[in-house]
């Protein structure tokens, strides 16, 4: 199985990098106009092959995409300190112009894994330029893996015993659906009573401040992000290459809102291939409502 990543800039190698330490696919090609730094990155990660899953590492043109089951598109340019996802919209709406009709021309079967900020309005973006692929973006799959993070800290598990959803745009909207938050099967106030951990407003307003503001904080600690998306886009590339029906959080086109954004939804072979809509509070709900409202009032401004 072959994947194609397009930019080769810190998000779009350490995804591929992630993608190769996981086994996640055979063939690997990165693409990037700068094609000495595609075929840098590219030589460096295939030295981890032989020590991990021997997958077959290459770079190329456009035309290397070829036969690629899904293409991770992280082209574009960077969140920079004091800068926010949606400020980004006009420089890199203007390179996926340029960007998803070569992919598209030379991948028409793969499925494609939108990776530039700001993620759901590029994800819209990209349906409109390859109407006939399957697009979805990765969404809040970070943003949800680390608010999982924060509440396990906070009750000493294992991450991966946590389940919670973080919903809308990935970027300040965001909604942190507190009532789909579970440790072990158990309400997270629940199982903190039982272990008798201390559970206040105060405790909830910290994780929930931790996770909106993770992006910032690393950001201004060493200028970007991308260890934990890399991580990401692997899983999401995994679950449509292995048709695992895996329930992600991932940006897809929802026409009850009018835009992309996250939602749980079922992914496997061809993208998305069912949306969820978890039972949230009034709260949760107009939250949703205000995000989704925030990304269609900037969209119409930028992309119309």
């Amino acid at each position: 199985m072959k994947v194609g990543v397009v930019g080769s800039g810190l998000v779009g190698a350490t995804a591929a990098y992630a993608l190769t330490l996981r086994g996640s696919c055979s063939d690997l090609v990165l693409v990037d106009r700068d094609e000495a730094r595609a075929q840098a990155e590219a030589q460096d990660i295939a030295h981890a092959a032989p020590i991990s899953h021997g997958t077959r590492v290459s770079s190329g043109g456009y035309a290397a995409l070829s036969g690629c089951r899904v293409v991770v598109v992280a082209a574009g340019a960077n969140q920079q300190p004091g800068e926010t996802r949606l400020d980004l919209l006009e420089k890199n709406a203007a390179i996926f112009r340029e960007v998803i009709p070569q992919v598209a021309r030379h991948a028409p079967d793969a499925v494609l894994l939108i990776a530039t900020n700001p993620v759901d309005l590029l994800t819209d973006l990209a349906g409109r330029l390859a109407p006939s692929q399957p697009v979805l973006g990765s969404g809040t799959v970070l943003d949800s893996a680390r608010f999982r993070h924060l509440i396990a800290e906070r009750a000493g598990v294992d991450a991966t015993h946590v389940h919670g959803y973080v919903l809308g745009e990935h970027g300040d909207s965001e909604v942190l659906a507190w009532s789909t938050a579970a440790v072990a099967g158990l309400p997270v106030a629940d199982f903190m009573r039982s272990r008798g951990l201390e559970w206040t407003p105060e405790v909830q307003e910290e994780i929930d401040t931790g996770t909106r503001d993770a992006a910032a904080a690393i950001i201004g600690g060493k200028r970007a992000t991308y260890y934990g998306i890399g991580a990401a886009l692997a899983r999401i590339a995994e679950a449509i290459l292995d048709d695992r029906r895996a329930v992600l959080t991932v940006s897809a086109p929802t026409p009850d809102y009018g835009v992309s954004l996250s939602l749980p939804r079922i992914v496997g072979a061809r993208g998305v291939e069912a949306t969820l809509t978890p039972v949230l509070t009034p709260e949760e709900r107009e939250g949703l409502e205000a995000s989704a409202r925030v990304l269609r009032e900037t969209g119409q401004k930028v992309l119309g």
